[in-house]
């Protein structure tokens, strides 16, 4: 049976308004060093993750959550099998993507999982009238537009590679990614396929550039 989002446009606005301002961890990390991010993004994320294990184990932890933050809840996140909700899932995208790839690359793709993919729930959501799997061709074109502004304003990173990483991420966003029958997050899946796509590029195509790419890490 076809799963419905249950979330009215109010509701998937306010969801993004949260989602999007994640886009303050590339922002920040542009500026500061890798060892002073992984200083902030550890305990950030072990402190989403000790909520989600509260939330899933201990009732009065699960009952405050539920209380606060249903109406912004996804269907399979009410579902009463244990789960990891977004918030989880875009920190543990960031202090991996932190830890594994340059901070240029880092930048990009993350920035497109913040906004890009606000863009898309939200233009998904109010106009989109033509599907494309379980997302919407509008809420997807938006996704592409978007990405495309990010990976172009975005310092050092080659444009011809930057697009290619767009088009990853929307690919990406647009199907969802699955492990057997495990449903990978798209705040997860998003920034680490554009960043894989992206590193790969380099080492097939510019691999000389790639020190100039972790600059003031």
């Amino acid at each position: 049976m076809k799963k419905i989002d249950r979330l009215r446009l109010r509701y998937e606005v306010a969801r993004k308004t949260i989602h999007l301002s994640s886009i303050s961890i590339p922002v920040i990390y542009y500026f500061i060093s890798r060892d002073i991010a992984l200083l902030l993004l550890v305990p950030l994320f072990t402190g989403f993750f000790l909520v989600e294990l509260l939330k899933n184990f201990y009732p009065p932890v699960s009952k405050w959550y539920h209380k606060t933050f249903d109406a912004m809840l996804r269907t399979h996140e009410l579902e009463k099998k244990p789960y990891l909700n977004g918030a989880t899932f875009i920190t543990l995208g960031a202090l991996i993507l932190v830890l594994f790839f340059p901070k240029i690359i880092v930048v990009a793709s993350f920035s497109m999982v913040s906004i890009s993919d606000t863009f898309a729930a939200v233009i998904g959501k109010a106009f989109g009238k033509h599907r494309l799997g379980e997302k919407s061709i509008e809420g997807t074109l938006a996704f592409f537009l978007s990405s495309l502004l990010i990976v172009a304003l975005v310092p050092e990173l080659n444009m011809l590679i930057g697009i290619v990483m767009a088009i990853s991420a929307t690919l990406t966003e647009a199907f969802i990614v699955r492990i057997g029958s495990f449903k990978i997050d798209d705040n997860l899946s998003i920034p680490l396929v554009s960043a894989l796509v992206g590193i790969l590029c380099y080492m097939l195509f510019m691999p000389e550039q790639i020190p100039f790419l972790s600059m003031g890490r």
